[in-house]
Protein backbone atom coordinates (compact mmCIF):
# COMPACT_ATOMS: atom_id res chain seq x y z
CA UNK A 1 0.00 0.00 0.00
CA UNK A 2 1.39 3.66 -1.20
CA UNK A 3 1.44 5.84 1.05
CA UNK A 4 -0.21 9.15 0.82
CA UNK A 5 1.62 11.93 0.45
CA UNK A 6 -0.81 14.70 1.71
CA UNK A 7 -0.25 12.92 5.24
CA UNK A 8 3.36 14.07 4.88
CA UNK A 9 2.27 17.79 3.45
CA UNK A 10 3.72 19.83 6.22
CA UNK A 11 7.16 18.62 7.11
CA UNK A 12 9.46 21.18 6.98
CA UNK A 13 6.56 23.78 6.85
CA UNK A 14 7.53 27.06 8.47
CA UNK A 15 5.15 28.53 11.08
CA UNK A 16 4.51 31.54 9.84
CA UNK A 17 4.06 29.88 5.87
CA UNK A 18 1.96 27.81 7.83
CA UNK A 19 -0.70 30.43 9.33
CA UNK A 20 -0.51 32.02 5.20
CA UNK A 21 -1.46 28.74 4.16
CA UNK A 22 -4.01 28.56 6.72
CA UNK A 23 -5.36 32.47 5.18
CA UNK A 24 -5.27 31.51 2.49
CA UNK A 25 -7.43 28.64 2.45
CA UNK A 26 -9.90 29.92 4.98
CA UNK A 27 -10.45 32.69 2.58
CA UNK A 28 -11.04 30.58 -0.28
CA UNK A 29 -13.79 28.48 1.47
CA UNK A 30 -15.68 31.45 2.92
CA UNK A 31 -15.50 33.01 -0.77
CA UNK A 32 -16.92 29.97 -2.55
CA UNK A 33 -19.73 29.88 0.32
CA UNK A 34 -21.08 32.56 -1.71
CA UNK A 35 -21.16 30.77 -5.16
CA UNK A 36 -24.52 29.20 -4.73
CA UNK A 37 -26.29 32.38 -3.89
CA UNK A 38 -24.67 34.48 -6.26
CA UNK A 39 -25.12 31.92 -9.16
CA UNK A 40 -28.96 32.64 -7.62
CA UNK A 41 -28.15 36.39 -8.43
CA UNK A 42 -27.46 35.88 -11.47
CA UNK A 43 -30.73 33.70 -13.03
CA UNK A 44 -32.55 37.00 -11.74
CA UNK A 45 -31.35 38.17 -15.38
CA UNK A 46 -29.99 35.30 -16.80
CA UNK A 47 -30.71 32.01 -18.31
CA UNK A 48 -28.92 29.03 -17.33
CA UNK A 49 -27.14 28.26 -20.35
CA UNK A 50 -26.35 31.49 -20.62
CA UNK A 51 -25.36 32.11 -17.24
CA UNK A 52 -23.35 29.26 -17.22
CA UNK A 53 -21.55 30.30 -20.75
CA UNK A 54 -20.90 33.51 -20.06
CA UNK A 55 -19.69 33.06 -16.21
CA UNK A 56 -17.23 30.65 -18.30
CA UNK A 57 -16.28 33.28 -20.94
CA UNK A 58 -15.75 35.60 -18.43
CA UNK A 59 -13.83 33.59 -15.77
CA UNK A 60 -11.47 32.94 -19.08
CA UNK A 61 -10.39 36.28 -20.20
CA UNK A 62 -9.07 37.24 -16.09
CA UNK A 63 -7.05 34.07 -16.39
CA UNK A 64 -5.60 34.44 -19.69
CA UNK A 65 -4.72 37.65 -18.80
CA UNK A 66 -2.95 36.96 -15.67
CA UNK A 67 -1.34 33.82 -17.82
CA UNK A 68 0.23 36.24 -20.54
CA UNK A 69 0.65 38.99 -17.65
CA UNK A 70 3.32 36.07 -15.95
CA UNK A 71 4.21 34.98 -19.21
CA UNK A 72 3.20 31.34 -18.08
CA UNK A 73 4.76 28.44 -19.84
CA UNK A 74 2.77 26.63 -22.18
CA UNK A 75 1.85 23.43 -20.07
CA UNK A 76 3.51 19.87 -20.72
CA UNK A 77 1.87 17.49 -23.28
CA UNK A 78 1.41 15.28 -20.93
CA UNK A 79 -0.02 17.52 -18.21
CA UNK A 80 -2.95 18.23 -21.18
CA UNK A 81 -5.23 15.18 -20.01
CA UNK A 82 -5.15 16.06 -17.13
CA UNK A 83 -6.10 19.96 -17.48
CA UNK A 84 -8.83 18.32 -19.87
CA UNK A 85 -10.58 16.45 -16.75
CA UNK A 86 -10.32 20.22 -14.77
CA UNK A 87 -11.97 22.30 -17.47
CA UNK A 88 -14.57 19.74 -18.25
CA UNK A 89 -15.20 18.85 -14.56
CA UNK A 90 -14.65 22.67 -13.27
CA UNK A 91 -15.06 24.79 -15.71
CA UNK A 92 -17.90 23.45 -17.71
CA UNK A 93 -19.83 20.09 -15.77
CA UNK A 94 -20.10 21.52 -12.46
CA UNK A 95 -21.02 25.18 -13.11
CA UNK A 96 -23.34 24.56 -15.82
CA UNK A 97 -24.93 21.40 -13.99
CA UNK A 98 -25.29 22.92 -10.59
CA UNK A 99 -26.82 26.04 -12.38
CA UNK A 100 -28.98 24.04 -14.07
CA UNK A 101 -30.41 22.29 -10.60
CA UNK A 102 -30.85 25.93 -8.92
CA UNK A 103 -33.38 26.67 -11.40
CA UNK A 104 -35.97 24.50 -8.85
CA UNK A 105 -33.79 23.94 -5.81
CA UNK A 106 -33.76 25.91 -3.27
CA UNK A 107 -29.80 27.42 -2.36
CA UNK A 108 -29.82 25.20 0.77
CA UNK A 109 -30.76 21.77 -0.46
CA UNK A 110 -28.45 22.08 -2.69
CA UNK A 111 -25.45 23.35 -0.53
CA UNK A 112 -26.08 20.03 2.04
CA UNK A 113 -25.96 17.50 -1.39
CA UNK A 114 -22.51 19.45 -2.59
CA UNK A 115 -21.41 19.37 0.91
CA UNK A 116 -19.97 15.71 0.07
CA UNK A 117 -17.88 17.20 -2.23
CA UNK A 118 -14.40 17.07 -0.37
CA UNK A 119 -15.40 13.25 0.42
CA UNK A 120 -15.98 12.45 -3.02
CA UNK A 121 -12.61 13.98 -4.04
CA UNK A 122 -10.92 12.25 -1.58
CA UNK A 123 -12.30 8.81 -3.30
CA UNK A 124 -11.80 9.68 -6.52
CA UNK A 125 -8.38 10.75 -5.87
CA UNK A 126 -7.71 7.66 -3.95
CA UNK A 127 -8.82 5.22 -6.70
CA UNK A 128 -6.89 7.05 -9.23
CA UNK A 129 -3.54 7.41 -6.86
CA UNK A 130 -4.09 3.84 -6.03
CA UNK A 131 -3.38 4.65 -2.20
CA UNK A 132 -5.91 3.42 -0.93
CA UNK A 133 -7.18 4.59 2.69
CA UNK A 134 -8.20 1.91 5.95
CA UNK A 135 -12.01 0.47 5.98
CA UNK A 136 -12.59 3.59 8.37
CA UNK A 137 -12.36 5.86 5.57
CA UNK A 138 -14.77 3.31 3.35
CA UNK A 139 -16.95 3.17 6.24
CA UNK A 140 -17.53 6.94 6.42
CA UNK A 141 -17.57 8.07 2.87
CA UNK A 142 -20.01 5.37 2.18
CA UNK A 143 -22.10 6.84 5.37
CA UNK A 144 -21.86 10.12 4.05
CA UNK A 145 -23.30 8.91 1.00
CA UNK A 146 -25.77 7.20 2.42
CA UNK A 147 -27.03 10.27 4.41
CA UNK A 148 -26.54 12.76 1.53
CA UNK A 149 -28.74 9.91 -0.91
CA UNK A 150 -31.06 9.65 1.88
CA UNK A 151 -31.36 13.23 2.42
CA UNK A 152 -32.43 13.87 -0.82
CA UNK A 153 -34.92 10.96 -0.81
CA UNK A 154 -36.92 12.12 2.16
CA UNK A 155 -37.25 15.40 0.75
CA UNK A 156 -38.92 14.45 -1.98
CA UNK A 157 -41.19 11.68 -1.15
CA UNK A 158 -38.41 8.77 -2.15
CA UNK A 159 -37.73 9.76 -5.72
CA UNK A 160 -34.83 12.07 -6.59
CA UNK A 161 -35.23 15.21 -8.82
CA UNK A 162 -34.21 16.24 -11.68
CA UNK A 163 -32.19 18.83 -9.91
CA UNK A 164 -30.70 16.38 -7.44
CA UNK A 165 -29.38 14.14 -10.65
CA UNK A 166 -28.00 17.37 -11.72
CA UNK A 167 -26.21 18.30 -8.28
CA UNK A 168 -24.89 14.76 -7.66
CA UNK A 169 -23.96 14.85 -11.45
CA UNK A 170 -21.71 17.85 -10.58
CA UNK A 171 -20.59 16.27 -7.34
CA UNK A 172 -18.59 13.51 -9.58
CA UNK A 173 -17.69 15.77 -12.32
CA UNK A 174 -16.13 18.62 -9.91
CA UNK A 175 -14.72 15.96 -7.65
CA UNK A 176 -12.55 14.01 -10.46
CA UNK A 177 -11.52 17.96 -11.77
CA UNK A 178 -10.56 18.56 -7.88
CA UNK A 179 -8.55 14.88 -8.18
CA UNK A 180 -6.73 15.45 -11.32
CA UNK A 181 -6.12 19.61 -10.57
CA UNK A 182 -4.17 18.51 -6.65
CA UNK A 183 -2.17 15.59 -8.69
CA UNK A 184 -1.13 18.27 -11.34
CA UNK A 185 -0.15 20.73 -8.69
CA UNK A 186 2.19 18.93 -7.31
CA UNK A 187 4.72 19.91 -10.40
CA UNK A 188 2.91 23.15 -11.41
CA UNK A 189 1.87 25.99 -9.62
CA UNK A 190 -1.60 25.85 -8.62
CA UNK A 191 -3.37 29.17 -10.19
CA UNK A 192 -1.99 27.89 -13.24
CA UNK A 193 -3.39 24.52 -13.67
CA UNK A 194 -7.07 26.57 -13.16
CA UNK A 195 -5.97 29.13 -15.29
CA UNK A 196 -5.51 26.83 -18.06
CA UNK A 197 -8.26 24.54 -17.13
CA UNK A 198 -11.04 27.89 -17.79
CA UNK A 199 -9.07 28.87 -20.63
CA UNK A 200 -9.42 25.30 -22.11
CA UNK A 201 -12.87 25.31 -21.65
CA UNK A 202 -13.38 28.48 -23.31
CA UNK A 203 -14.09 27.93 -26.50
CA UNK A 204 -16.89 25.09 -24.88
CA UNK A 205 -18.36 28.07 -23.06
CA UNK A 206 -18.22 30.55 -25.49
CA UNK A 207 -20.51 28.16 -27.83
CA UNK A 208 -22.86 27.53 -24.71
CA UNK A 209 -22.81 31.28 -24.62
CA UNK A 210 -23.59 32.33 -28.34
CA UNK A 211 -26.70 29.32 -28.82
CA UNK A 212 -27.97 29.88 -25.45
CA UNK A 213 -28.02 34.03 -25.88
CA UNK A 214 -29.78 33.96 -28.71
CA UNK A 215 -32.75 31.62 -26.96
CA UNK A 216 -33.04 32.91 -23.79
CA UNK A 217 -33.84 36.55 -22.66
CA UNK A 218 -31.59 38.41 -20.56
CA UNK A 219 -32.80 40.91 -18.07
CA UNK A 220 -29.44 43.03 -16.58
CA UNK A 221 -30.56 43.65 -13.28
CA UNK A 222 -28.23 45.07 -10.49
CA UNK A 223 -28.83 41.89 -8.74
CA UNK A 224 -28.21 39.65 -12.00
CA UNK A 225 -24.81 41.87 -12.59
CA UNK A 226 -23.33 41.55 -9.42
CA UNK A 227 -24.11 37.87 -9.26
CA UNK A 228 -22.67 37.57 -12.53
CA UNK A 229 -19.12 39.23 -11.96
CA UNK A 230 -19.20 37.34 -8.74
CA UNK A 231 -19.29 33.39 -10.11
CA UNK A 232 -17.13 34.44 -12.79
CA UNK A 233 -14.17 36.60 -11.74
CA UNK A 234 -13.94 34.68 -7.57
CA UNK A 235 -16.18 31.39 -7.45
CA UNK A 236 -14.58 30.44 -11.18
CA UNK A 237 -11.19 31.96 -10.73
CA UNK A 238 -10.16 33.66 -8.23
CA UNK A 239 -11.42 31.64 -5.12
CA UNK A 240 -9.16 28.74 -6.80
CA UNK A 241 -6.43 30.51 -6.69
CA UNK A 242 -6.20 30.90 -3.06
CA UNK A 243 -7.48 27.70 -2.75
CA UNK A 244 -5.02 25.82 -4.51
CA UNK A 245 -2.13 28.59 -3.17
CA UNK A 246 -3.12 27.40 0.57
CA UNK A 247 -2.79 23.67 -0.10
CA UNK A 248 0.17 24.23 -1.66
CA UNK A 249 1.19 25.49 1.47
CA UNK A 250 -0.19 23.31 4.10
CA UNK A 251 -1.11 20.19 2.20
CA UNK A 252 -4.24 18.91 0.93
CA UNK A 253 -5.81 16.99 4.01
CA UNK A 254 -5.32 20.07 6.16
CA UNK A 255 -7.04 23.05 3.91
CA UNK A 256 -9.85 20.13 3.05
CA UNK A 257 -10.54 19.99 7.41
CA UNK A 258 -10.97 23.94 6.48
CA UNK A 259 -13.48 23.23 3.89
CA UNK A 260 -15.58 21.66 5.80
CA UNK A 261 -16.89 25.00 7.01
CA UNK A 262 -18.42 25.66 3.26
CA UNK A 263 -21.81 23.77 3.29
CA UNK A 264 -22.53 25.26 7.12
CA UNK A 265 -21.62 28.75 5.49
CA UNK A 266 -23.81 28.53 2.32
CA UNK A 267 -27.13 28.00 4.93
CA UNK A 268 -26.31 31.06 6.51
CA UNK A 269 -25.92 32.83 3.73
CA UNK A 270 -29.18 30.96 2.04
CA UNK A 271 -31.12 32.01 5.18
CA UNK A 272 -29.35 35.78 5.33
CA UNK A 273 -29.38 36.56 1.20
CA UNK A 274 -32.23 34.98 0.32
CA UNK A 275 -34.45 34.40 3.06
CA UNK A 276 -34.78 30.96 2.56
CA UNK A 277 -36.10 28.92 5.57
CA UNK A 278 -34.90 25.24 6.71
CA UNK A 279 -36.41 22.88 7.69
CA UNK A 280 -34.78 20.59 10.64
CA UNK A 281 -33.56 18.05 8.08
CA UNK A 282 -31.40 20.49 6.31
CA UNK A 283 -28.79 21.13 9.23
CA UNK A 284 -29.01 17.90 10.95
CA UNK A 285 -27.80 16.33 7.63
CA UNK A 286 -25.25 18.93 6.80
CA UNK A 287 -23.52 18.13 10.45
CA UNK A 288 -23.67 14.79 9.74
CA UNK A 289 -22.03 14.46 6.55
CA UNK A 290 -19.44 17.54 8.37
CA UNK A 291 -19.37 14.77 10.69
CA UNK A 292 -18.45 11.91 7.97
CA UNK A 293 -15.75 13.95 5.97
CA UNK A 294 -13.69 14.81 9.04
CA UNK A 295 -13.53 11.18 9.55
CA UNK A 296 -12.64 9.91 6.21
CA UNK A 297 -9.72 12.73 5.99
CA UNK A 298 -8.42 11.77 9.39
CA UNK A 299 -8.27 8.11 8.27
CA UNK A 300 -6.81 9.12 4.95
CA UNK A 301 -4.00 11.39 6.37
CA UNK A 302 -2.94 8.50 8.78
Amino acid sequence: MKRDSSATALVGVSPLSSRHGTLYAALAVLTFSFSFPGTVWALDGFGPWSAAGVRGVLAALIALAALLATRAPIPARADWPALAVVAGGCAVGFPLLTTLALRTSSTAHSAVVIGALPMATAVIAALLTKRYPSALFWGAAGTGAAAVIGFTLAQNHGTPTVADLYLFASLVVCAAGYAEGGRLSARMPGWRVIAWGVVLAAPVNLAVSAVALAQEPVHLTVKAVAGMAYIAAISQFGSFVLWYRGMGLIGVARASQLQLAQPLMTLVWAVLLLGEHLNPAVPFTAVLVLACIVVTQRARAS
